[in-house]
């Protein structure tokens, strides 16, 4: 198991590479002022003014890899990543917004959250090593062992997301049909080993993660 994801991960990283140079170049370039204002205007009723959003069903996007919060915009965009209000909102973005919006988000700093104790065991335990027995990898294994991610891969950081969005997440990459926009169905295979007191303890664990 363990060298089918190395493998799966090297194709992955090899395959952003060349899109990573490039997104690291348009941030460099990115116009913040200008994503902040798209997000008083767009984001702010969901996802706050910080990106730090008070309603745990809308993710944080608060220090956010701009590489990975610009390919889900994009995704919303081309309908490979399926959310009607999402892809209201994004209709309107150009290129330039997206660069702008991802790159200011990415300069917030995210709000750690509180985890049940009763929890954090379980999933610190997921999380860290993963359950060999059912082919679950540790969620470390791609989001690091603080939950920065890996922005070259765009691996999202996962560090105090709210437990809500993130338990949804898991469940939809896990059901038939549900969110499949991850790159080589990484999340999808992951989730689909998870039993739902897994994901529960994982995504208690991640909040207060730093």
């Amino acid at each position: 198991m363990k060298n089918i994801l190395m493998t799966t991960l090297a194709t992955v990283a090899l395959s952003a590479s060349a899109s990573a140079f490039s997104q690291e170049a348009a941030t460099a370039s990115a116009d913040i002022a200008a994503g902040k204002a798209i997000a008083a205007k767009v984001c702010v009723a969901c996802h706050g003014a910080d990106g730090n959003s008070a309603v745990p069903t809308f993710p944080k996007l608060a220090g956010q890899h701009a590489a990975y919060t610009s390919k889900q915009l994009h995704d919303f965009k081309a309908g490979t990543r399926n959310d009607p209000v999402m892809a209201a909102q994004v209709k309107t973005l150009n290129d330039a917004d997206i660069i702008n919006l991802a790159a200011y988000f990415e300069t917030q700093k995210v709000k750690l959250g509180s985890a049940d104790a009763a929890k954090i065991t379980l999933g610190e335990s997921i999380y860290r090593g993963g359950n060999s027995k059912t082919r679950v990898t540790a969620c470390a294994a791609c989001h690091s062992p603080t939950g920065e991610g890996n922005a070259a891969a765009k691996f999202p950081s996962l560090s105090g997301q709210h437990q809500t969005y993130i338990k949804k997440q898991l469940n939809d990459f896990k059901k038939e049909k549900g969110r499949a926009n991850d790159p080589a169905s990484i999340m999808r295979n992951i989730a689909a080993n998870m039993s739902e007191k897994e994901i529960d303890a994982v995504a208690e664990y991640i909040s207060a993660l730093h």
